[in-house]
């Protein structure tokens, strides 16, 4: 992380307990169901990587400032370019107005940062990204911190030792990238998202 925008120095945090959001224990409310099988915006991925970035970094209302410094951009931004790092984008009439970024690592995927521009729509962003994984066997969704807006989905507070084993456990994992890419309705990301995992080779 960066203490702040204009901050060029980079440091690790490593927090006591660690925010998961488990992907056989997914939560969906039941209003944002019906918004998500409504597929009130397009889903891309990978096509504004670097929008999705800016976008996460912009000042809002009770957060002016952030802790993706130069830096951390350039870094994200090489490994989008290495297929390391993707963004699931939520598009209304060819305008960006939601989405998330994260980095894949084997079986784990680490959820950076999220964004809305319309209601909803960083939330279908984050259910479209969970049936991605669950369809192409990710076993750990890392949410780094747990926070009031993420336990509505599930997300729990785990053990950093504990988080470090399950993540020890996953990395030799290799799910199929292309399910990250390929189309898929507002219905059968409900669908996928709900399903139980199933093991990568």
């Amino acid at each position: 992380m960066g203490e702040a925008r204009d901050d060029p120095r980079i440091f690790l945090v490593e927090p006591e307990q660690r925010g998961v959001i488990p992907l056989d224990g997914f939560h969906i409310p039941t209003r944002l169901k019906r918004t998500t099988r409504g597929d009130p915006f397009q889903i891309r991925v990978d096509t504004a990587f670097g929008a999705v970035l800016d976008a996460c970094a912009a000042s809002t209302t009770g957060r002016e400032d952030t802790w993706i410094n130069g830096p951390i951009r350039r870094l994200y931004l090489e490994l989008n370019a290495r297929g390391q790092a993707h963004s699931i984008e939520c598009w209304r009439d060819e305008r960006l107005v939601g989405g998330l970024y994260g980095v894949t690592l084997g079986g784990a995927f680490f959820g950076e940062s999220m964004f809305s521009r319309e209601r909803d729509a960083s939330k279908v962003a984050l259910v479209h990204l969970v049936a991605r994984l669950k369809r192409g066997g990710w076993r750990l969704l890392d949410a780094q911190f747990q926070t009031e807006h993420l336990s509505q989905f599930g997300a729990v507070a785990t053990p950093q030792a504990t988080y470090l084993k399950v993540l020890k456990s996953v990395r030799a994992l290799r799910p199929n990238a292309r399910s990250l890419f390929e189309p898929m309705t507002g219905a059968e990301a409900i669908f996928y998202a709900l399903q139980p995992t199933t093991q990568a080779s």
